[in-house]
């Protein structure tokens, strides 16, 4: 149970920190000031949440060797996926003009292949951390990266 909390905990902060830049905000922020973020600003609110995950872990000087290997990974993850979301929308364009259903349906199946080999990735990375955290680590852990998932903005 832990186990499929932890790959969900992380792969919502992969795919939050990319999909859904906007969703943190309140509800009743303006239209113009949810107008699509810069790649600065991204990359400056991605920093944001990994040095609050960070922070609220609360990490020994032991456990910093297993967070540097898991950032890094992490980093890798986000700019692949990023790097890929670009493509795949200009792709996906192509295919919305044709009507082109199957190579939709195709360039989805590939995106949702790469982002479970990412997602393998990072929690190979992460296994060795998560396994040294005491349960007062592992709780935060699990509220922090909840907290960047989509549903958890209701």
């Amino acid at each position: 149970m832990k186990k499929h909390l932890f790959a969900a905990a992380i792969s919502g902060l992969l795919a939050f920190s990319l999909a859904h830049p906007a969703a943190a905000e309140s509800a009743d922020v303006s239209a113009q000031a949810q107008a699509p973020q810069s790649d600065a600003d991204r990359l400056t609110l991605i920093e944001a949440r990994i040095a609050a995950v960070k922070t609220g872990l609360q990490l020994t000087p032991a456990q910093q060797k297993d967070w540097d290997n898991l950032e890094k990974v992490v980093r890798e993850v986000i700019t692949a996926r990023a790097a890929r979301q670009i493509a795949d929308v200009k792709e996906a364009a192509a295919f919305r003009d044709k009507d082109d259903v199957v190579s939709g349906m195709k360039l989805a199946a590939r995106d949702l292949a790469a982002r479970g080999e990412e997602l393998n990735r990072v929690a190979d990375a992460a296994a060795p951390l998560f396994a040294s955290m005491d349960p007062a680590q592992k709780h935060r852990f699990a509220v922090l990266l909840h907290s960047f998932s989509p549903t958890a903005q209701k």
